[in-house]
């Protein structure tokens, strides 16, 4: 391939990465002039100061094209990501597009992983906001069904607030964190934690109205913990507005559309979501959204199976047990459901179809909402 094609790869994924407002990207004019040396990639690192390194190749047989990709930590020389492309080249406008989308999905979750893994190895008493948020970080993804460390991730992030109280991001982390009280059943006075978790979430938004991160989290708590569905879905359209590569605001999105009664557009962004990031600590979430969907739809063995994807992932998932409790149920399953319910109320036992209204997604169409009650009921949840 001619080294103007490849530049208008790399042109591309250069472009598509500095979406991303919380990574510093050297523009394509500095790093071209590397191009067609061998170069130390510590080297490159300090010459450009920056800390990963994307490098590649593309190659040509015929009329088929092999794009190859790596992510490179520069100052351990290590390798944090690599994969490998193939088209041809009567479609090498929409490879391009490929690959840009693909490196993106999945650069930002590793950049993210690498540097959870460098705050946790510096002390407390120096951190400052961006470490605590982090911190906050790395301990929501170790698990999303253990009170005690999500108390733990909640604490750091107000602590990132207190130290910058500016930081849009950690407000709607913080808010994401009340969010997964509620769907837990965690919330011990669920009046005062709903307001402070949507004044966090209305806040991250306000500061980040041009950051999808922030928008998407804190437009998913405004939705769910303060059922707002309206004002959601304006956050989350926009995250993806603002970057259609975000593997994140696409699951939440996910999320969403099936609240509002488009589950087949759910459907389509879960999917998009999974595609990009295929290996996301997410991944879980974006499964159950899919299997939320299913069951807005009607699909009931596809709801209870996606459900069961995801509780593969994370086994103690409550709002993936009561989908796919609910989706056995309307599939006539119901030893099944009951069995499951069972499981659910071993660890939730307050929960009852009199309260079930705390942990529901705030479901536009009644009919929705109707049936999903009922398949509860019918899979032996108690009055």
């Amino acid at each position: 391939m001619s080294s103007r094609g490849a530049d208008g790869i790399v042109e591309d994924i250069t472009i598509a990465l500095a979406q991303f407002r919380h990574l510093y990207v050297i523009a394509r004019n500095s790093s071209f002039t590397y191009k067609g040396q061998a170069v130390d990639i510590k080297q490159v690192g300090r010459e450009l100061d920056v800390r990963y390194v994307v490098e590649g190749s593309v190659r040509r047989t015929g009329d088929r094209l092999r794009i190859a990709g790596q992510l490179i930590d520069t100052s351990a020389g290590t390798h944090l990501w690599a994969d490998r492309f193939d088209g041809t080249l009567a479609n090498v406008f929409d490879l391009q597009d490929q690959v840009a989308s693909s490196i993106v999905g999945a650069i930002t979750p590793k950049v993210e992983e690498a540097e959870i893994e460098r705050a946790k190895r510096k002390p407390t008493e120096s951190l400052d906001a961006y470490d605590y948020y982090l911190r906050g970080l790395a301990a929501f993804d170790r698990t999303i069904t253990n009170r005690s460390v999500i108390d733990e991730a909640l604490r750091l992030f107000m602590k990132a607030i207190e130290r910058d109280p500016e930081f849009a991001i950690a407000h709607a982390r913080a808010a994401r964190c009340y969010a997964t009280r509620k769907s837990n059943g965690w919330m011990l006075n669920p009046a005062d934690e709903t307001a402070e978790a949507t004044r966090l979430a209305r806040r991250a938004v306000e500061l980040g109205w041009d950051d999808a991160v922030a928008l998407t989290y804190g437009g998913y708590v405004i939705g769910y913990v303060g059922g707002d569905l309206d004002d959601s879905a304006a956050c989350i359209d926009r995250a993806v507005f603002l970057n259609p590569n975000l593997a994140a605001a696409l699951g939440v999105s996910s999320w969403v559309k099936a609240c509002l009664g488009e589950p087949d557009k759910a459907v389509e962004h879960a999917a998009l979501a999974m595609r990009l990031s295929p290996l996301d600590p997410r991944l879980f979430a974006w499964q159950f959204n899919t299997g939320l969907a299913h069951f807005c739809a009607g699909r009931y063995e596809d709801a209870a199976a996606w459900a069961g994807k995801s509780l593969r992932h994370q086994p103690n998932y409550p709002s993936a047990m009561r989908v796919m409790a609910a989706g056995q149920a309307m599939a006539g399953r119901l030893a099944q459901a009951r069995e499951t319910i069972a499981r659910l109320c071993l660890m939730d036992p307050a929960l009852r179809l009199s309260n079930l209204a705390d942990v529901l997604p705030p479901f536009r169409r009644p009919d929705d909402r109707n049936r999903y009650i009922e398949a509860l009921r019918m899979a032996g949840l108690p009055e």
